[in-house]
């Protein structure tokens, strides 16, 4: 079966021009799934490439601004290292031959053998060139007469001047790059080249790699969404069992744990929802019978409608709005949870009042109801909401005294435990099977059924109270033998943001 897509876009009627507002169903082809994870691959794999394709061109435009600048200065410094070089070269040989002779300048020479791309220029003092390599290349090239001064840029020209030991200026040195307006040689413009060549093949192996892992990276996080995904789908489906197993302490694993547990808190709601209306279902059908029965038999006459009967009806109403009372209050403490509002409150005191004010009620019952402080204090604060706790503790004295027999005795004991407070209700009642304590807290339980409904119970006390602990972060215990007695204990934690110590072992 195909998983759909709930959307509020597309409806029938919205394209029958009715109204926009209503959504529809529309299902998923199987390819969907699998379309969504590679476009999401695509994405991270395009984000990685981008990224370092921004980085390398960021990286170029730095080189071209600093780099490039730090290497013409570079060459330039060079070129002005050859000409100073040249000019004191000749600055000697002046010296030695007394003028501008021809094995004097042949000595010039040595700055053009440096490189093949660097122009040669000796100027005298009166500003005629006496010297220039070009002439040679002109011939060679078929040129006749005297080349003209070279037609570049004055920054792109380097000059040192000749200087004897007599501090005597007697000419200039001139040097440039043939072809370049930068200084550069041949060597030089081929060492640039190549070194923005590099940083291109590094570019394009970097996008290349971030290509690579941001696919198998887009991979990696895909793969514990498509199992969440799955898993959505199998509990959409119906299968409430279906956990995506993910663990771990990053941002997925805590995703895939946070999941789970959603899922069995949802998969306990349904079974608690459909326990639930199975129970009330149960319970509301028996009075309903009865009044049906009865109302139909006086409309046959079978039955005459006189007070007896109007009465059974009568008591049976009472008691389907007893017991839907008792839900909305149950209903209404478990949505309560979050908002349970709390104070310091005198436990002894607290439960002295409440026996003390019970007292004449187990009486009239031909019941002995005892209070007994094993804290040997006077006074036991803890952290509760009094009625609730109030409510408990009444639930559970009822309960004993609907189960003990007259001439019982109902014993409420308070102690503590260091952090926890304890209160129990103890009686001689008829007591509780081993096989069933474990459901006594059960919505509409009983052990005898027909019995306690004589007795007028409803089944949901024992479920209140138990949600009333819970919220306290505190537990109940019961031990019981049939024929004996049963005895419940609440175990408080005097500060409520402190579990008890049954709990931590429970979550552990």
């Amino acid at each position: 079966m195909d998983d759909g897509i709930l959307t509020d876009t597309e409806s029938p009627s919205s394209r029958d021009g009715g109204d926009s507002r209503k959504g529809s169903y529309i299902t998923v082809r199987p390819g969907v799934r699998a379309r969504l994870a590679q476009t999401f691959r695509a994405r991270m794999t395009f984000f990685f490439a981008l990224t370092a394709a921004m980085t390398a061109i960021v990286l170029s435009l730095v080189l071209a601004y600093t780099w490039e600048r730090q290497f013409q200065s570079y060459t330039r410094q060079n070129m002005e290292r050859l000409a100073q070089s040249t000019a004191d070269v000749l600055a000697t040989q002046y010296r030695r031959q007394g003028g501008w002779t021809r094995n004097v300048l042949t000595y010039a020479t040595s700055a053009s053998s440096a490189s093949t791309d660097v122009a040669v220029q000796v100027i005298d003092v009166n500003g005629e060139v006496v010297y220039d390599d070009t002439w040679a290349l002109s011939r060679r090239e078929g040129y006749a007469g005297t080349v003209p001064q070279p037609n570049v840029p004055s920054e792109s020209i380097v000059e040192a001047q000749v200087v004897t030991s007599e501090n005597e200026i007697v000419g200039t040195v001139r040097l440039w790059a043939f072809g370049s307006d930068a200084l550069l040689t041949k060597s030089d413009a081929a060492f640039r080249e190549n070194s923005y060549g590099a940083i291109f093949g590094a570019a394009v192996v970097a996008v290349a790699m971030a290509s690579g892992i941001g696919y198998f990276a887009s991979r990696a996080l895909s793969k514990p969404i498509k199992v969440i995904t799955s898993t959505a789908a199998q509990i959409r489906s119906g299968d409430l069992t279906a956990r995506t197993g993910l663990r771990g302490d990053d941002e997925i694993g805590q995703l895939g744990e946070t999941f789970d547990s959603m899922a069995t808190t949802l998969e306990h709601d349904i079974k608690i929802e459909h326990r639930l209306t199975s129970d009330v279902a149960h319970e509301l059908r028996t009075p309903l019978m009865a009044m049906l029965v009865t109302v139909e038999a006086m409309q046959d006459g079978v039955l005459p409608a006189d007070d007896e009967h109007l009465e059974t009806v009568a008591s049976e109403t009472r008691r389907l709005s007893r017991m839907v009372d008792a839900m909305l209050h149950l209903s209404r403490i478990e949505n309560g949870k979050g908002s349970l509002k709390t104070e310091r409150t005198d436990m002894i005191y607290l439960v002295r009042s409440l026996v003390s004010s019970q007292h004449q009620l187990f009486h009239e019952r031909g019941l002995h109801l005892r209070f007994i402080d094993e804290t040997g204090r006077s006074d036991l604060y803890a952290e509760v909401n009094s009625d609730l706790i109030q409510e408990a503790i009444v639930n559970l004295m009822s309960n004993a005294m609907r189960y003990t027999p007259e001439g019982g005795w109902v014993l409420v004991r308070i102690a503590y435990d260091r952090p926890d407070v304890l209160i129990s209700v103890q009686d001689t009642g008829i007591g509780i099977a081993q096989e069933d304590i474990s459901r006594v807290f059960s919505r509409f339980w009983r052990s005898d059924a027909s019995r306690e409904r004589v007795r007028g119970g409803l089944g949901v006390g024992l479920a209140i109270t138990k949600e009333i602990v819970d919220q306290h972060n505190g537990t109940i215990t019961v031990e019981s033998e049939l024929g004996k007695g049963t005895t419940f204990t609440l175990r408080l934690p005097r500060d409520r943001s402190r579990k008890t110590i049954s709990q931590a072992i429970q979550d552990v």
